[in-house]
């Protein structure tokens, strides 16, 4: 990466699955940082991280992106990988976890993830920049989100890395500004963004006054459906029976159902990292020796016991993208001696997701009352985020505002960029998600 132009400002789209960082120059020139792995450049710093120890004691190492799933797929020492932990964000039930001798909590982990990205991201990028806009879901993840105790979290980590002065920024807001560099007239907009945790909603009004391009946000809404719960879909579906799920145990003089809750960690990525450290493993040990069916229990064991939910997730996910192109895939999962294949048509999939489908579209109803507007009123709509290319996602859109209407931008960049550019703006502070929403600001 070139260091000829200093930033001036930097945005940080920091993701569910992935994190991109987009730096914008005093010209007004925007670029993603670009990481070497592997021989290839990379935009994307997958939000994963590895903590591994060399000998027993000898203290915990941390990689984060591409280096820590290479730390993971070696598997040369004793390591903990987590990923999606942006999830844990605004919950109150996750506290810590165990690493080693050593407990995490949620700033914890961010901040070791966030050293690791400055570790890997060059000269031109560093904390300590004037300008940093941060980007954040309008809702967070999870059944029943904090707000406050999500957003305490996210400053702690990065006031710990010398970003204290950070402006926090509604994600759709930061892909609005990337949106806006390609208006040739006055527009009223939504921006759904699609994540990997959450979707997230905005209504943008942009204008051109004396040269300058003016914006004003009329309306948030955000859902914590996205990516990972249309995975959930596929592995409660598919892969969850072939494990046990609906099968029973034996207790005694009675016969009862495996319990469904570790069926609903096996679905979500985030909770199944987290089995090993919270007895759960220990508890399917003793359910598998009074199961009626062991044999995919012990599948299910294996699974955690060897950390094969990151390729069971690869391969549940290639399904999920391969379904929009196709009207059928067949997903295969092997590993450890675990054996999962069946066929998946787009109509299945379509089934499992049709409530999720319907709670996204009563999300736009909310956008859109917030704004005081009708779909007729909205000129563009921007989507962004690879779940916008899932065939029923991109039918809600169009049936409700006309593919004419429809366009896309870079499914992993444009947030990033967006938020980089907030930071030319007369007054970036009016973007801060605390702002009013009436405020007006030059874009």
């Amino acid at each position: 990466m070139s260091s000829a132009s200093p930033a001036v400002s930097i945005g940080i789209d920091f993701g569910t699955s992935n994190t991109v960082v987009a730096l914008a120059t005093d010209d007004r020139r925007v670029e993603a940082i670009r990481f070497d792995h592997g021989g290839r450049r990379h935009s994307v710093y997958v939000s994963a991280l590895c903590f591994w120890e060399d000998r027993p004691g000898s203290g915990a190492h941390a990689e984060g992106g591409p280096w820590a799933i290479e730390q993971f797929l070696e598997g040369r020492h004793v390591y903990r990988f987590l990923q999606s932990f942006k999830t844990f964000a605004g919950s109150h039930s996750f506290n810590s976890t165990q690493v080693f001798r050593q407990r995490y909590k949620f700033e914890d982990i961010l901040a070791a993830f966030l050293r690791t990205l400055a570790r890997h991201g060059g000269d031109r990028f560093g904390f300590e920049a004037a300008n940093i806009a941060v980007g954040r879901p309008v809702r967070f993840a999870g059944g029943n989100p904090d707000e406050a105790l999500a957003m305490q979290r996210y400053r702690a980590a990065f006031e710990r890395l010398g970003a204290g002065h950070a402006r926090y920024v509604y994600e759709p807001v930061g892909a609005a500004f990337s949106f806006a560099r390609r208006l040739e007239r006055d527009a009223t907009v939504l921006v759904a963004d699609f994540g990997g945790g959450t979707s997230d909603f905005s209504v943008m009004r942009f204008s051109r006054a004396g040269g300058s391009l003016r914006a004003e946000p009329l309306g948030h809404a955000g859902i914590g459906i996205a990516g990972d719960t249309f995975d959930y879909r596929i592995v409660d579906h598919v892969v969850s029976p072939r494990l046990g799920k609906g099968s029973s145990f034996r207790s005694f003089d009675k016969v009862l159902p495996l319990p469904n809750s570790y069926y609903t960690n096996l679905a979500r990525w985030h909770q199944l990292a987290m089995m090993k450290s919270s007895g759960e493993l220990r508890e399917l040990r003793e359910l598998s020796r009074t199961a009626l069916k062991p044999a995919p229990l012990q599948d299910f064991i294996t699974i955690v016991d060897l950390d094969l939910g990151f390729s069971l997730y690869r391969a549940v996910s290639d399904a999920k993208v391969a379904l929009s192109a196709r009207d059928e895939v067949d997903f295969h999962f092997n590993g450890g001696g675990v054996d999962i294949r069946s066929t998946i048509t787009r109509n299945d999939f379509e089934t499992w997701i049709a409530d999720d489908i319907a709670r996204l579209g009563a999300t736009i109803d909310k956008v859109l009352g917030e704004a005081g507007i009708t779909a007729r009123e909205v000129e563009k709509v921007f989507l962004t985020g690879g779940t916008s290319f899932v065939p029923a996602v991109r039918r809600l859109f169009a049936e409700r505002f006309g593919n004419e209407r429809l366009m896309s931008g870079d499914q992993f960049e444009s947030i990033a960029y967006g938020l980089a550019l907030i930071g030319h703006s007369p007054d970036p502070d009016r973007w801060a998600a605390a702002g009013g929403l009436k405020s007006k600001a030059g874009a």
